[in-house]
């Protein structure tokens, strides 16, 4: 089944933000610890995407339009009012933070990344599903402890994932016909940079060191697949 990676993704990070709920009473030192290593983890981890860039000046262009962009259409507005509008659908948390702070840190974490399009890119053309299937045991691990910190919102960041991953499997099978190879590894490559860029801004907002609005720097991505077929085509 084209789709079986995706699907074992989302059901790890269910599976996690419930399990999390469950260790809710975890003593608060604790958490903060754990945070702030899962927070370092992220930060690592996108400082490294960003070294997968072979034009950097891609990324840094990318990053400053998808930027402006994001601004002016406020995605982090849109998503903090998803968040809220599953919130008011939902009962009161006691001592909660609410879902809308869960729902946009787990979404932003598990939905951006390398991992996610090449894993989902292996699905479609492959049906290889071996590194959706890993990404799905690190987020499974991620979601107990983000849910137990931030609330029940983590486990809706399984829908956003679900449909990520899922239009991107679905359209990969058909990519081979109409994009050359050369265009997909240059994309793979700037996205998974520019990705890389908001993962350690997610990382420095988890650690308490920055507010960024990281969800507005996601029209970036489709600007990198602009640049990138504009370079191509000259």
């Amino acid at each position: 089944m084209v789709l079986y990676g995706t699907l074992v993704n989302v059901a790890l990070i269910i599976a996690g933000a419930l399990i999390g709920r469950v260790f809710k009473n975890i003593p608060d030192r604790m958490k903060q610890t754990v945070m702030y290593g899962i927070a370092l983890a992220v930060m690592a981890i996108g400082i490294q995407m960003t070294f997968e860039s072979t034009q950097l000046l891609i990324v840094i262009i990318s990053i400053v339009i998808g930027s402006v962009i994001g601004e002016w259409i406020n995605v982090d507005k849109m998503m903090e009012q998803a968040g809220k509008w599953l919130e008011s659908k939902m009962p009161a948390q006691k001592g909660g933070q609410g879902i809308s702070k869960g729902f946009i840190t787990a979404t932003m974490i598990f939905v951006i990344g390398s991992m996610s399009i090449i894993g989902a890119i292996d699905s479609g053309l492959r049906n290889d599903h071996d590194v959706l299937v890993m990404k799905g045991i690190i987020d499974g691990f991620t979601a107990i402890i983000l849910s137990s910190t931030l609330g029940i919102g983590v486990v809706f960041s399984a829908v956003p994932v679900l449909l990520y991953q899922g239009l991107i499997t679905l359209f990969s099978t058909q990519i081979s016909r109409f994009v050359p190879d050369e265009l997909l590894e240059l994309f793979i490559s700037e996205m998974t940079a520019t990705g890389g860029l908001m993962i350690l801004a997610i990382g420095l907002n988890l650690i308490g060191l920055t507010k960024i609005r990281v969800a507005n720097f996601i029209p970036a991505i489709p600007v990198v697949a602009l640049i990138v077929s504009i370079i191509y085509a000259f």
